[in-house]
């Protein structure tokens, strides 16, 4: 029988595959390029794409593609076949270095952001060795990132690199200064949990709104939630434990480190969490894992559902991303140790994670800002849109001890007691969790909750990376030339504490308490995109990204303009959904129950003379009212929709939206739903939440 350690991997060209494939001397040249960034000789490149086809072909594929991720939010690849002709009239199957190093995809109809004209078409994808290739279908896919003519990244992975290689080389000089000498490489990993609904695909196909624009737009809250907690952690149920089943086998193939599955808060809502890889990889992985859950789910009758807030009412879906920094020497840079204390070189980077955080909370919530994740943020489980840390007693204790120059007194590590003799006692963690932090600190990693389910964990590791790395600059640049280091080092803890406190939470960010309090603080608040867009391009983060070189301003006004954009289309897609159904669909479905009433009511009455049909003149009332205000609401939102469509720049068309098309969706969208409450099960045209929340059994 074959077990998982049979093909885990399979379809991977990873280390082993290349140690099996490659000479002695190119494999040592490939890893050098992997491992130190040296350049990789032409006849390197072509002995591994020659091993590399080989090894591809005899997995049945027939087709190469460089893999890249454009500024859609989904990967990208165009296909071209290993066939080559052989000059008598048959077929080689041939792959160069050359095709492996560099590709040339039409990039004129993928966002630039204004980085070049429609007809400047040409892009170059380059190959990104440190993310293996892999197999998909019957196409050898090669991780790459996107380039324009220009240079400039057009992609999500090449200024993930560069931020990678900005930590590395601050965290470097801090290392140094620690006395590891023997340290080359520094490098964020990440482990991205993923959440999800599944829906019957039956059910999914009458919802318009479903399938257009990925969320209800409509929807009457259902008798029954998640009020009971009796979903989370729950038994799965066989249709969703096949599912994981097959889409395990299916990561795993691709050497994806799936590892915890569980039933999530919501009902049909389900997360997968992966084992911790280096970001680069792990944002390949998770880009992967989510075309795949979609895949896998055709095969059973399921849709899976990625929006970030498919229903209203209950949990919506994020991309917790627990974030990292390890040497190649094996050490965790953010695990306390016994005595975190004592640990003075974890107390440093901590601070810098604290500095970073505080000085570019602009940067960390644009890196999270999509129109689904503004629905998401604030509540069910979701931190709010305020960026706040939460460190827990011990560490907050510890700070706090630095910040008054008093002396920390460690307790002896404590015990859960659980008072059954059979059952051991289990040592606490340093820290608790808080479920409505954006950033916690989780025993040896910051879990950053803010992500949304759907997007790309790129900008949020790029974000991070980034503003630490400019912390440890900071911090290098003085302590290098410090005469007495341990005195310097123990101020400039005591001085990002002094500083940087602020940032520090470890309360309930939902309170409303929080949000006058976040406000004396300084704190800013930006509650939707297009609050927070604008900052991308304020003087300092303009600054800090070219310091580093991880952005140009000019990549960086091109992502604005992108993100602007897409923020705006999505909303205004939803809006033109909701008139179309509304007109189509809801209206009509209004009037033919209350024209059924009426006529129940004059049949009543002819049999029984005098009967005053009080359920039915009311809903019909009721009802006549209902689609009057539903009528008004969709021109009011047409009206909007169209001064958006009148408006030329992007910053004016988002806020058009933020001001005008949103709060007519929310007035149509409470009009509908009031009407669904009363409208027979018979005539509403689309399944309720009740029916697709408990769709799949």
């Amino acid at each position: 029988m074959e077990t998982v350690k049979d093909y885990f991997g399979s379809l991977v060209f990873n280390d082993k595959v290349m140690r099996e494939t490659l000479s002695e001397d190119v494999y040592r040249s490939l890893k050098k390029t992997i491992n130190e960034g040296a350049e990789l000789d032409i006849s390197v490149a072509n002995a591994v794409a020659s091993a590399m086809k080989e090894w591809a072909i005899s997995k049945g594929a027939t087709h190469y593609t460089h893999w890249f991720q454009p500024l859609t939010g989904i990967t990208a690849e165009k296909h071209d076949s290993f066939v080559s002709p052989d000059g008598e009239d048959g077929i080689i199957m041939d792959f160069s270095g050359s095709e492996l190093i560099m590709g040339e995809p039409d990039a004129s109809s993928l966002p630039s952001g204004g980085l070049r004209a429609t007809f400047e078409a040409r892009g170059y994808t380059a190959w990104d060795p440190t993310s293996y290739a892999f197999i998909k279908g019957k196409t050898f896919c090669i991780p790459t990132a996107f380039c324009s003519y220009g240079g400039e990244a057009l992609d999500q992975k090449t200024p993930l690199l560069r931020s990678m290689e900005a930590l590395n080389k601050q965290a470097l000089r801090i290392l140094r200064l620690f006395g590891h000498r023997d340290v080359k490489r520094v490098w964020p990993d990440v482990g991205a949990e993923q959440e999800y609904f599944l829906l019957d695909r039956d059910m999914y196909k009458k919802r318009t709104d479903l399938v257009i624009s990925g969320r209800t737009l409509f929807g009457a809250k259902p008798p029954k939630g998640q009020e009971m907690d009796d979903h989370y952690f729950g038994a799965i149920k066989p249709r969703v434990a096949e599912y994981m089943e097959d889409l395990n086998r299916e990561l795993w193939k691709l050497g994806i480190m799936a590892k915890t599955e569980h039933n999530e808060t919501a009902p049909s809502q389900h997360e997968l969490a992966p084992v911790y890889s280096k970001a680069n990889v792990a944002i390949d992985h998770n880009q992967l894992t989510m075309e795949i859950m979609g895949t896998v789910a055709r095969r059973h009758g399921l849709v899976c559902l990625l929006n970030e807030k498919p229903f209203e009412g209950v949990n919506g879906s994020g991309k917790h991303n627990n974030w990292s920094i390890s040497t190649d020497t094996g050490i965790n840079l953010l695990s306390p140790g016994a005595t975190p204390y004592e640990n003075a070189q974890f107390l440093l980077f901590l601070c810098a994670v604290m500095k970073a955080v505080d000085d570019y909370q602009d940067l960390l919530r644009i890196s999270v800002a999509t129109a689904g994740n503004d629905h998401r943020l604030g509540a069910s489980e979701a931190p709010p849109a305020i960026i706040s840390m939460y460190l827990g007693d011990e560490l907050s204790a510890v700070l706090k001890a630095f910040e008054t120059d008093e002396v920390y007194h460690s307790e002896e590590q404590s015990f859960i007691r659980l008072g059954v003799d059979s059952l051991p006692d289990l040592p606490k963690d340093s820290t608790d969790r808080n479920r409505t932090s954006p950033l916690a600190f989780t025993g040896n990693k910051f879990e950053f909750r803010m992500p949304g389910s759907a997007g790309s964990l790129a900008s949020a590791n790029i974000m991070l990376n980034t503003a630490v790395a400019e912390s440890l600059r900071i911090y290098a640049d003085y302590l290098e030339k410090a005469d007495d280091f341990e005195e310097a080092l123990h101020g400039l803890v005591k001085h990002t504490v002094e500083e940087h406190g602020r940032i520090l939470f470890s309360g309930n960010g939902y309170d409303e308490a929080w949000v006058k309090e976040a406000t004396k603080r300084g704190l800013s608040n930006y509650p939707t995109t297009a609050d927070c867009l604008p900052h991308l391009l304020d003087r300092k983060n303009v600054e800090m990204f070219a310091r580093h070189g991880v952005y140009t301003e000019r990549e960086l006004r091109s992502r604005c303009e992108i993100l602007l954009e897409n923020y705006s289309k999505t909303e205004i897609i939803e809006a033109n959904t909701m008139t179309l159904i509304a007109r189509r669909e809801i209206l009509p479905a209004i009037e033919k129950f209350a024209d059924d009433l009426s006529n129940t009511a004059m049949h009543k009455n002819e049999l029984v003379p005098g009967l005053e049909c009080l359920y039915e003149k009311q809903a019909v009332s009721k009802l006549s009212g209902l689609t009057d205000r539903i009528f008004g609401a969709v021109v009011t939102l047409e009206k909007a929709v169209n001064e958006e469509g009148d408006c030329s720049c992007n910053s004016g068309k988002a806020e058009i939206v933020r001001d005008r098309v949103l709060p007519a969706m929310r007035e149509l969208r409470s009009a509908c739903d009031e009407a669904e409450s009363i409208v027979g099960s018979n005539c509403w045209p689309f399944p309720t939440y009740s029916e697709l929340l408990y769709s799949v059994d």
